[in-house]
């Protein structure tokens, strides 16, 4: 799939507003940064100075500002696939990024991670802030950055409510926010056994990652959007089958960096989902297709209570020479071209059709 320039040219609401027809990537462009500037003047207006001193402002920028904005993309997308460019829709998907920041203050927390987009994670950082200090528990930082997202939790809650969109629209849109996020909470249950050395199959792992993630990245977001927007049966259905293809592929691009993406991609530490034994869909794969004396090697390493470098090291060329790198790379290729297939077969709008085959593009053909 080529970079499309988008046709036909659709009415501005201004510059505050971007517009399909100015091109894919400078719609996104425009999108996110329309998009960060809502959450910042969002965030300004709701801040709590008592906690300025404990660095609660510095995590805010990190995890609610410093992301890449699919989620919220998607949303507003999914808006533009039955209603026409609106400044209180980028509001209303912007949103979905504090939602997204409780979710990583969250996971953070119960992975014990060192990093979050290449700095150290919330529950490291608001507890360096008061190191030294007398009167503080040894769990300060964990305990905090469990506050700080229940807070964003709220926060994404009452930005939507506050969006300007109007309630007959939210009305549409509450069961299935209050699905997602039930959703994702069951997921995260699901995650805390999900564990390589159970050796769950294949299946069991892609619907664990459908569940926290997949889901919650791309489907619920389009029909957030469009259900705001008055979508219509046919175009909720489209999307979501769309969604749930390109939320597995994007978790499965996710699972190969997991093991073999540079920090300064994953933005955590390279040896997270090995050294968590984490039962990822590229491990699972390895363990499955491997020859029996990799195989045997392989397992042997996955269930030892402890990885070290070296032994991380040796996994991943393991798992190399397995050939499930190759064929999770098919699965996503799969997964693409089936959600491209759904929404080229409904009555989108050609411009909203391309943009939805770019952004299947963006969020699962990042590199390693």
């Amino acid at each position: 799939m080529s970079t499309v320039s988008f046709d036909p040219a659709r009415a501005s609401l201004g510059p505050s507003v971007p517009d399909l027809a100015t091109g894919f990537q400078s719609w996104h462009s425009d999108t996110r940064s329309r998009v960060l500037a809502e959450l910042t003047n969002f965030l300004d207006r709701v801040r709590v100075h008592e906690l300025s001193a404990v660095g609660v402002d510095a995590v805010l920028a990190q995890y609610a500002v410093g992301g890449k904005c699919l989620r919220s993309a998607f949303m507003y997308l999914g808006w533009l696939c039955a209603g026409e460019p609106d400044a209180a829709a980028v509001r209303a998907s912007a949103s979905l990024e504090l939602l997204h920041a409780f979710a990583l203050l969250q996971d953070d927390v119960m992975d014990d991670a060192v990093l979050r987009r290449g700095s150290d994670a919330a529950h490291i950082r608001l507890s360096a802030r008061q190191g030294g200090r007398t009167g503080v528990t040894p769990n300060f930082g964990t305990s905090a950055a469990t506050l700080l997202g229940d807070m964003c939790l709220v926060w994404a809650e009452q930005m939507l409510r506050e969006s300007g969109v109007g309630a007959d629209a939210l009305a549409r849109l509450w069961p299935r926010y209050d699905a997602m996020r039930i959703e994702l909470a069951v997921g995260q249950f699901a995650d805390l056994g999900n564990d390589i050395r159970e050796r769950p199959s294949l299946e069991t792992v892609l619907g664990i990652a459908r569940a926290k993630s997949g889901n919650y990245t791309v489907r619920r977001p389009l029909e957030l959007g469009a259900a705001l927007a008055g979508a219509s049966e046919r175009t909720l259905k489209a999307l979501g089958h769309y969604g749930t293809r390109i939320g597995e592929a994007f978790q499965l691009r996710d699972d190969l960096l997991g093991v073999f993406g540079a920090d300064s991609i994953t933005g955590k530490a390279q040896d997270s989902d090995l050294g968590q034994h984490k039962a990822t869909s590229v491990v699972v794969a390895a363990l499955e297709m491997a020859p029996a004396t990799t195989r045997r090697e392989l397992s042997e390493l996955v269930n030892r209570p402890e990885l070290d470098h070296a032994a991380i090291d040796r996994c991943r060329t393991l798992i190399a020479t397995s050939g499930a790198p190759e064929r999770i790379e098919e699965l996503i290729a799969d997964r693409v071209d089936d959600a491209v297939r759904a929404i080229q077969e409904r009555a989108l709008g050609g411009d909203r059709r391309a943009a939805l085959e770019q952004m299947a593009l963006l969020c699962t053909a990042r590199r390693l």
